[in-house]
């Protein structure tokens, strides 16, 4: 194994996104006002004016779903011995399971997560910081995770993701 045989992801993606959930909830917390800091997300602000037991479900469902997609797809990685964190080596190619479905489902699964997190927040400008972060987790680290196992695994991963949608 030599110190290049991993992606180059630019930061852990799970502190990619509690980063900008924290930056949503600090200007929150800050008392920013819809029409200062988003004009034109006057809508989305008002819409977040949802019951308390409404928001807390919606939250603790979004939460709860994100961490199962998140913890079926670990394990997969983890019963077939290869590492799940993006700044190691990648040993095998995992392509069953919500796989199927999307190539990237621990991170469809953080931005769940996230989403039900800025809701039980009350964050509106949190759940805005979704659009940004996903930018970024897509820019600077799926590309690049892209690249490595195409380089990796040749053409299964190319026949994979031909196959398989980055996302859903």
């Amino acid at each position: 194994m030599s110190d290049t045989d991993h992606p180059g992801v630019i930061a852990p993606p799970p502190l990619i996104y509690l980063g900008f959930l924290l930056a949503g909830w600090g200007v929150s917390a800050l008392g920013a006002r819809p029409e200062i800091v988003a004009a034109g997300f006057g809508w989305l602000a008002a819409g977040f004016d949802l019951e308390i037991a409404t928001r807390r479900g919606a939250a603790l469902t979004l939460i709860i779903g994100g961490l199962l997609l998140d913890g079926m797809a670990a394990g997969l990685f983890r019963r077939r011995g290869t590492a799940v964190e993006p700044w190691k080596p990648s040993t095998a190619l995992i392509i069953e399971g919500p796989y199927r479905f999307s190539r990237n489902p621990i991170y469809v699964g953080f931005a769940i997560t996230y989403l039900g997190l800025a809701i039980a927040m009350d964050s509106w400008i949190a759940l805005i910081l979704l659009v940004p972060c996903l930018l970024v987790v897509d820019r600077f680290v799926i590309q690049r995770e892209e690249r490595y196992l195409s380089a990796k695994f040749g053409a299964a991963y190319d026949a994979y993701r031909q196959a398989v949608r980055r996302w859903l």
